[in-house]
């Protein structure tokens, strides 16, 4: 199982700045590559200071001039908030100058109150986001491409420059068992997560993508599942508990934009009550000494996930973020690369 590093992109104390909080997630790249994480991802989020990342594809190209091989990946790209007749070329761009390791994760939208403001409310970016994919695929694969549909109605166009990947491996987030069967059948790799769900809803995950691999056919042995946690591996119990509380902290703002009215004021999210306590909140996150966490991964390796995405970032000082990166690089990591863990 290989571990990819997602920049959480979360900045409660504004006062931190913009440059500064760039130049940590940065570090954090360089970081990951060092300690044998396979992948970073990005994130694209607008006007809020919580997964804040208007221009993922830019953000790409930077890191892959400051590290060389680790793939990086949007994790997740918000097609129908893009033209994807100027979009395409953007994606080809960013193909080229990150040397084919980009691998473009797409989907929907998921912040109501976000999609509203910037014109595709969330209640019809399904259909937008499935018209928007076919155009992308289109314009990444073909040349003199034409379309007629409900959003896109164009004559031929042949977006320049060409990728250099063929294709441009592209990731669906998923949560549906259909739509991940349908995704992984389709040659995407897929993204999902399980959040406080069981281990039979992880399996039932696990094995809609491999149904939707078996029927591509030989190309879908080549498909990953990627599954993204919040994650901080703690010196100790006290210390796992102290980071607890800042990433309840978090999620009383990331709820207010999930499934919450969308409270914001000049950028700021709204910390707003939970129902859930903090120790329920404990038992479903990967922020956990040691022996816990690799307690706990053991059960991603063995229902056959490729890829943990690990958020680390919910508040913590860059240092203490930076030295749980070097606890999993040095003692997780390994540890999944050296078993020969039995899938389910």
């Amino acid at each position: 199982m290989d571990f990819n590093h997602f920049l959480t992109s979360y900045m409660p104390d504004t006062n931190v700045g913009s440059k500064q909080h760039f130049k940590n997630m940065l570090e954090e790249c360089v970081v990951a590559e060092k300690l044998g994480y396979a992948t970073v991802s990005i994130p694209e989020h607008h006007l809020i200071n919580l997964l804040m990342m208007p221009s993922p594809l830019q953000m790409a190209v930077k890191i892959a001039s400051i590290t060389k091989n680790i793939k990086i990946t949007t994790g997740i790209v918000v097609l129908p908030l893009h033209d994807m007749r100027t979009y395409a070329g953007e994606v080809a761009t960013a193909d080229i100058l990150t040397d084919g390791r980009l691998i473009l994760g797409v989907g929907r939208g998921a912040f109501a109150w976000e999609m509203q403001r910037l014109g595709t409310p969330i209640e019809k970016s399904k259909e937008k986001f499935i018209e928007s994919l076919e155009v992308l695929q289109l314009l990444l694969k073909n040349k003199e491409v034409s379309y007629k549909g409900k959003f896109y109605d164009f004559e031929p166009i042949t977006i320049m420059p060409r990728p250099i990947s063929n294709p441009v491996q592209m990731m669906i987030a998923a949560m549906n068992l259909e739509s991940i069967k349908d995704a992984a059948s389709r040659g995407f790799y897929v993204q999902s997560t399980v959040l406080s769900g069981t281990k039979d809803l992880l399996l039932s995950r696990v094995n809609a993508f491999k149904e939707g691999c078996t029927k591509l056919g030989e190309e879908g042995k080549l498909l990953k599942l990627s599954m993204q946690r919040m994650a901080y591996l703690a010196k100790d119990e006290n210390e796992a508990r102290e980071k607890t509380k800042l990433a309840y902290e978090y999620y009383k703002r990331f709820d207010n934009m999930f499934t919450g009215p969308g409270k914001v004021n000049e950028g700021n999210i709204e910390a707003l009550p939970r129902k859930q306590t903090l120790d329920e909140l404990k038992e479903n996150l990967l922020i956990c000494p040691l022996n816990e966490m690799i307690d706990k991964l053991s059960v991603y390796a063995e229902a056959g996930v490729d890829e943990i995405i690990l958020s680390s970032s919910f508040g913590q000082s860059q240092n203490d973020l930076i030295e749980s990166m070097h606890r999993i690089g040095e003692n997780v990591i390994p540890y999944f690369k050296k078993s020969n863990i039995q899938v389910a």
